[in-house]
């Protein structure tokens, strides 16, 4: 097993560690305890996702690039939603919204390393009542595991009361390290997807995929702008995406509802440059709390919310 090694400090001088699982070709993958980062992805030597190349360049950037999110991937409209009779008021960070968590969500929190083998690692944190403004202490944790060429990210969360929770990990994909996305082709098993409002909101219905820049029911160059939610067809753990390259190819499975797709329009070109990467998050609908006729987003005490990614590359 590699040794974990010190990637470097947060602000009050804890120790930001590195952890690396997987052995060459690959996949290796390299795991931050800042976020429960994938910090690398490594397939045949190449590595195939953003990364950023110091703590204080992660946190001063909000791409959250390769984190896990937490508690609520994607958007909750208005920084509020009513929950058992209450209304709760949670840190807006977009455009009036909830993105992510908040201000502080679980991609720039220190986890901690419940265990690491030389395929494995777990890693968990506590999120107290009241954290962002949701009620209830949430104990999350996230399995990295590398078997054969797949990779796979399981999450789950518990809460000691009614709260709402939704993760999933931020990698962006470049699978031939070169920059820029524009001659991948993807895939999304999906006929339908969400629209959204000018702030990310959703409009209230799915929307056919038919006739639209959105359509990726067969392959297409990633060449449209896209930053929308998926309506992934079917239940269980099941394909929701394949990503080719001249030089590889990722399908992302997962028993997620929905696949937020992101090209990276929106990098500002301090670290990364627009379209260098691609985000493909296996997610709850965004704005869940607010639909009740969509996947519930509630987690109540005793139970366990569970999310499951996989990652498979081949040539």
């Amino acid at each position: 097993m590699t040794s974990p090694r010190v990637f470097g400090q947060m602000p009050d001088g804890r120790d930001v560690r590195l952890l690396t699982i997987g052995s060459a070709p690959g996949p290796v993958v390299e795991v931050l305890t800042l976020g429960a980062t994938v910090h690398r992805l490594l397939v045949d030597g190449r590595n195939v996702v953003l990364s950023h190349a110091d703590v204080a360049e992660r946190l001063a950037s909000p791409d959250y690039v390769g984190a896990t999110i937490g508690r609520y991937a994607n958007r909750i409209a208005g920084g509020r939603f009513d929950l058992g009779g209450t209304t709760v008021r949670l840190g807006t960070n977009d455009r009036g919204n909830n993105l992510h968590g908040g201000p502080e969500g679980f991609d720039v929190r220190l986890w901690d390393v419940a265990s690491h083998t030389d395929d494995a690692i777990e890693l968990t944190l506590t999120s107290p009542d009241g954290d962002q403004g949701f009620p209830g202490e949430v104990t999350a944790r996230v399995r990295y595991a590398v078997a054969g060429s797949t990779v796979m990210v399981e999450m789950s969360a518990t809460a000691d009361a009614p709260t709402v929770v939704g993760m999933t990990n931020h990698a962006y994909f470049d699978l031939d390290g070169e920059g820029t996305i524009d001659d991948h082709e993807l895939v999304v098993e999906a006929d339908q997807y969400t629209p959204v409002d000018d702030t990310g909101i959703p409009l209230g219905e799915h929307a056919p995929v038919a006739g639209t820049p959105y359509d990726l029911r067969s392959p297409a160059p990633l060449r449209a702008s896209i930053d929308h939610n998926y309506v992934v067809r079917g239940n269980g753990l099941r394909r929701h995406a394949a990503l080719s390259s001249e030089r590889t190819r990722l399908e992302v499975w997962s028993d997620q509802p929905g696949l937020q797709v992101y090209t990276g329009d929106g990098f500002d070109g301090t670290v990364h440059a627009p379209r260098s990467g691609v985000a493909l998050e296996p997610q709850l609908f965004p704005d869940s709390p607010h639909h009740p006729d969509w996947p519930s987003p509630v987690l109540e005490p005793g139970e366990t919310y569970r999310s499951t990614i996989e990652w498979r590359f081949s040539s």
